[in-house]
């Protein structure tokens, strides 16, 4: 691996990447996950990652990791494409088919182009060929997890809307659909056979449980839940 030494003159961040500002939503302290069955390796990998600023699990098999991960575990894989049992190509087919949100780095001392391609294919963040430079690799790892978190974000934020959405009465869910259909308040009252009045009633009551300030911001919504095509 490269020297520490030369860290600072790529122009990039050495920071491991955090949560995004302005979000909303709390996110737990990400994990560089490092598998590999040589533990030579592995333990150089620890060592250097720590002392860039990451917290650091390792594992000597891909089975192992697979064996340990909680679901709700946050941060980035680094694992070696050939190892005993599940190679790292299979580790990310799995972490993919459990709807895994860790993005995978995979690394191989015997890297070529089908590898590589195949890698990719399977879900991969990256490929990184050994020996790994330690700048190449930590960012590649603060992508992953930059990426992450905003895939984060994105499912929390639509979960959230999704838990607002259910609070509408059937009647709420109507008005809701019409509005951001277009329909005026008055043309609403007479589809609906209610007074404008109540209509207005029933408006604001959607707005304030889908905490939306203006119309645009109800059609947007709409748009993320399905309710309308953009």
């Amino acid at each position: 691996m490269a020297a520490l030494a030369s860290a600072g003159g790529h122009g990039i961040s050495l920071l491991p990447a955090t949560r995004p500002k302005g979000g909303s939503l709390s996110m737990p302290t990400p994990t560089v996950f490092v598998i590999d069955d040589q533990e030579a390796v592995r333990h150089a990998l620890g060592e250097m990652l720590t002392v860039f600023g990451f917290s650091v699990e390792t594992f000597g098999t891909a089975d192992l990791f697979l064996k340990q991960l909680e679901p709700e575990r946050t941060g980035c894989v680094v694992a070696d494409v050939r190892m005993p049992g599940t190679d790292g190509i299979a580790l990310t087919r799995e972490l993919v088919r459990r709807g895994s949100t860790l993005p995978v780095i995979l690394i191989s001392g015997h890297a070529d182009v089908p590898m590589a391609v195949a890698a990719i294919k399977a879900g991969a963040e990256d490929f990184i060929e050994k020996p790994v430079d330690d700048m190449q690799l930590v960012a590649a790892i603060n992508r992953g997890l930059a990426r992450a978190f905003e895939r984060l974000d994105t499912q929390r934020s639509l979960e959230s809307l999704n838990s607002s959405f259910a609070r509408l009465t059937a009647r709420e869910v109507e008005i809701f659909d019409l509005v951001v259909q277009g329909f005026t308040s008055q043309a609403i009252a007479a589809k609906l056979e209610l007074s404008p009045r109540t209509v207005e009633s029933y408006r604001a009551q959607v707005m304030e449980k889908m905490k939306a300030e203006s119309v645009a911001v109800l059609v947007r919504q709409a748009v993320r839940l399905g309710r309308i095509t953009p």
